[in-house]
């Protein structure tokens, strides 16, 4: 019967380099070390040192590491270099010292190495769909050629305050405000987001309360009232910001009171992830800064509206009179234009009404527009279905529509389709050469940033992180490309723009919680753990995977040995 010694005796200098092992291209490599006194083995024969991989579900053996008499003891040193596996994410790497017996092996002792794997590239975000996330928007529709007309906008605009205060007041500033919101909502009507953030300056008129911010987006949230009543309440978010330097950077890029040189000293110590006083207390004696204060501090007292909308899209009663008899027609020829056709499909938010308005075209007009977009519409489909076996179905079928608008007419837009149904199976070699080819030419803005985004995200996988930075060099308005890029450079330890990339991350979707993941992690990194935990908690509200990774990723090893840790989830509750 196997016994193992309760207290350290022959491994207590063992060590494994690095300790916290990491994943690098598609292997881990680390080294064991350590030695044996040699009085306390002499008395056990047939003893071997043995490595071991342990997870819940499996138990990989690494063999036997030789023991080497040196002197007074035995040493031992062992590299190794491993394929990794998901499984390992989790695991245990666990050195164990055994005595051969007649009737088995005997456990003398074990000890625990490390746990955990870090591996941040894995958490890159290519359009797959998990449970408590937003289903990500995949594919590339070939528009009308209104692209940019078309495309989503967004509006911002800016309610200000008195010093302290919550009152609106309902001036002419105010009014030439609403004046400006009402004719954006006029233009772009079709409502994606309509998101209202209160926010409070450093001053000491301010006051010390965290509560005046969200007090400004509620007078303001009220003060709307009229014109909210015509969207979802699911579109519309109140937020609030407060001890946060993010507004002051914003207003810095713009702000010409102060030399280029002052500028970014004081972006330096914006940037250097020390809490907000300590930033504070650096920037008063900033030569410049009380100019800021004067000049900038003003406009932090108030709510900043940012509103994403699209315009409204459509036919004529008479167009829709014929549309629906060309749908049910199943003779020769077509009663609309062909741009009549892609207006009718991209005016609909229905998959189901665009397949079969897709499909139609398919029979009037020799063109790649309908076989790419009703592949687009397949892999939408597939994004809301969790069985995977239909998944697969769609995106054949998808695949197979691809296939035939490359055939009509060569064009990226199908290219880069099949790029994104390859990653999203996994098939991340295959997608990286589809997308290289459609890169290839492409003369539509959008897609050359959609195209290099999901590329940069492949990059970051093949370990080519410095390339992956330059990918993402675009202005973007979804979170997890802001998040990718975060990876990118933190991957690359530039910590500064990784910082940078995640706070964008978390400014165009809070809920999406990795931006804030990846600021937790930026602050473990440096030592700050109270900023990590604050960080850490606001992601695990929002997204249940999160949690289930941070009890288990490395970088987090250090705050898990403290109860202010579990808080973080047991506040959940």
């Amino acid at each position: 019967m196997a016994r193992t010694v309760p207290e350290s005796k022959y491994l207590n200098n063992a060590t494994v380099y690095p300790y916290k092992l990491k994943l690098e291209g598609d292997s881990l490599r680390f080294e064991v070390q350590g030695n044996i006194p040699i009085a306390s083995v002499m008395a056990i024969r047939n003893s071997k040192l043995k490595l071991y991989f342990v997870s819940q579900s499996r138990k990989m053996e690494l063999g036997e590491i030789p023991l080497i008499r040196e002197g007074t003891v035995f040493r031992f040193e062992k590299g190794y270099s491993l394929f990794f596996e998901d499984w390992m994410l989790g695991a245990s790497l666990e050195l164990q010292f055994v005595q051969q017996k007649r009737s088995g092996e005997e456990v003398l002792e074990k000890r625990l190495l490390t746990k955990g794997v870090l591996a941040p590239q894995l958490m890159v975000k290519l359009g797959e769909v998990y449970s408590d996330e937003p289903i990500p928007e995949v594919g590339a529709y070939i528009l009308s050629g209104q692209t940019d007309k078309d495309a989503a906008q967004k509006g911002e605009f800016v309610v200000y305050f008195d010093p302290g205060a919550s009152q609106l007041k309902k001036n002419a500033a105010y009014q030439s405000t609403l004046n400006e919101l009402d004719v954006f909502l006029q233009n772009f009507p079709l409502l994606q987001s309509f998101k209202i953030t209160g926010l409070q300056s450093p001053e000491t008129s301010e006051g010390k309360s965290s509560q005046l911010g969200m007090a400004r987006a509620s007078a303001v949230k009220k003060g709307l009232a009229d014109r909210l009543q015509a969207f979802p309440d699911s579109l519309i978010r109140i937020d609030s910001r407060w001890n946060d330097w993010f507004d002051l950077r914003l207003l810095l890029r713009d702000y010409e009171g102060i030399s280029t040189q002052r500028k970014d000293e004081m972006y330096a110590v914006l940037m250097n992830r020390e809490s907000f006083q300590d930033q504070y207390s650096r920037l008063v004696k900033i030569p410049g800064f009380s100019q800021v204060q004067k000049d900038l501090f003003p406009k932090l007292r108030a709510v900043k509206i940012e509103i994403v909308a699209k315009p409204r899209k459509g036919l004529t009663m008479e167009q829709t009179r014929k549309l629906n008899v060309a749908l049910k027609n199943t003779t020769s020829g077509s009663l609309l234009t062909l741009e009549e056709w892609i207006q009718a499909a991209e005016a609909t938010n229905s998959l189901d009404e665009k397949a079969l308005i897709y499909s139609k075209m398919t029979e009037y007009f020799h063109s790649p527009l309908p076989y790419n977009n009703m592949a687009v519409v397949r892999m939408r489909q597939a994004q809301r279905t969790l069985d995977y076996g239909s998944k697969e179905i769609l995106w054949d079928e998808a695949d197979r529509l691809l296939v035939q608008a490359y055939r009509v007419e060569a064009n990226p837009y199908s290219l880069h389709n099949q790029g994104q149904i390859l990653a999203l199976k996994g098939n991340y070699w295959d997608a990286y050469k589809k997308l290289s080819e459609a890169s290839v030419g492409i003369q539509n803005k959008d897609l050359v940033r959609r195209n290099e985004a999901l590329r940069g995200a492949l990059d970051i996988l093949r370990g080519d992180y410095k390339l992956a930075t330059l990918r993402f060099d675009y202005e973007f308005s979804d979170p997890k490309d802001y998040f990718n890029k975060g990876l990118a450079f933190y991957l690359i330890e530039d910590f500064s723009e990784a910082n940078a990339a995640f706070e964008e991350s978390v400014i165009l979707g809070r809920s999406f919680g990795y931006g804030y993941y990846g600021l937790a992690m930026i602050a473990a990194g440096s030592g700050q753990a109270e900023i990590a935990l604050i960080h850490l908690k606001r992601a695990v509200e929002s997204n249940r995977q999160l949690a289930e990774k941070a009890f288990q990723d490395p970088v987090f090893q250090e705050l898990r040995e403290t109860e202010e840790f579990f808080s973080v989830f047991n506040s959940r509750r």
